[in-house]
This record gives structure tokens, sequence and C-alpha cells, in this order.
């Protein structure tokens, strides 16, 4: 008998427990699963690197770039190849005045997620 009150009080401890671990947890996240926070810190750490490729590539030819020109200049050494974060990535350029870089949700999956976006101050925006 007393095998079997002390195994109940130990099943409602832990589930006391797996209550308030989750709770904090959530808290911790915002209620968004972890997996989709870790993309936007990855996208935003692509923009930012993409904003300083653009920076470096101005420095030395005169005007900002598109993607495909910065890859091809060696500019950018680590940017992944296709969307591995689920964000496709667009460029506009107005020469040596301007250059805007979003990054768009493409899977339907992650659709609510935010375009983010980059301009020649460095700031990301939604």
């Amino acid at each position: 008998m007393r095998a079997t009150l002390g195994m109940v009080g130990l099943l409602i401890v832990l589930g006391i427990g797996c209550f308030i671990y989750s709770t904090q947890i959530q808290g911790v996240t915002n209620g968004k699963p972890l997996a989709k926070q870790t993309n936007l810190v990855a996208v935003k750490r692509d923009l930012l690197s993409l904003g300083q490729s653009q920076r470096l590539y101005l420095a030395a030819n005169g005007s900002y770039a598109t993607l495909e020109q910065l890859r091809n200049s060696n500019v950018i050494s680590t940017f992944p190849e296709g969307n591995p974060w689920g964000y496709e990535y667009i460029t506009e350029v107005d020469g040596a005045k301007h250059f805007r870089i979003t990054a768009r949700p493409t899977d339907s999956y992650r659709a609510d997620l935010p375009t983010l976006s980059i301009d020649e101050t460095m700031q990301i925006s939604p």
C-alpha cells in the first residue's frame, strides 16, 4: 500500500514538473516553435552578411550588385545555395545609390513567417 501511494505521489510530482517546464519553454519561445525562431536568426544573419558584401562590392566596383554578381565576384564566401531556411532572396539595385535585399518565405507551411529586408542603412526591417 505504501509503495502504491509513493508511486502515485511520484507521478503527481512528475506531472506538475512537466507542466511547469512546458509553460517555461513556451515563455522562452514566445509560443513559436524553436525551429522557426532559429530560421529567423539564420535569415537575419544572412541578410547582414549580404549587406556587408554589398558594401565591399560598392567599395571595389563603385556600384551595388545583384546576388549573382556578388556570388561571381567571390565577395560572398559562405552564402548557401538554394533556400535552406525556406526563404528566397531578391535583390533590387540602383547603381551606387540604393540596394534592397528581401528575404521572403517560400514554403507554404512557413507562411506565418515574416518577409524581411535590408538596405544600405544596414537595418533589417519586417
